[in-house]
């Protein structure tokens, strides 16, 4: 099984489409990880990533850093169409409801941290990878 990883500043070259790469890159993906942190919901960017993974069916494996999930809310700040909002929200909902890993930067182990989610990555990996043969 051959795991290739896509980051934007490591993927993409001066000139690229921000949106067009990146969705791109979701759309083709097996597994997502998202990083939640306290100010996740301020980023028009970190929604609609999550958006799209969630619209796409795709296994989501979130870390919670420095944040407990039901600190997590869209905000109405005037930007967002209601349609866009919506959309964020549910997808927040679901990530929510995910089992996931946290992590806190002040007691936490960094390298735990990148231990578990490698494996909650192969892991998922490898159950979808035994599902497809089915």
């Amino acid at each position: 099984m051959g795991v290739r990883s896509f980051l934007d500043s490591m993927n993409m070259k001066p000139g690229d489409k921000l949106f067009h790469h990146i969705d791109k890159a979701i759309i083709g993906c097996k597994v997502g990880v998202t990083v939640f942190s306290p100010r996740y919901c301020d980023s028009y960017y970190c929604l609609h990533e999550l958006a799209l993974l969630m619209e796409t069916k795709k296994r989501v494996v979130p870390i919670f850093f420095d944040v407990k999930p039901s600190q997590l809310m869209v905000k109405d700040d005037g930007t967002c169409s209601p349609k866009q909002l919506r959309r964020f929200s549910l997808a927040l909902e679901e990530a929510k409801n995910t089992v996931g890993l946290t992590f806190d930067p002040v007691n936490g182990d960094w390298s735990e941290l990148l231990k578990d989610a490698t494996d909650a990555v192969i892991m998922n990996l490898v159950e979808i990878q035994n599902n497809n043969k089915w």
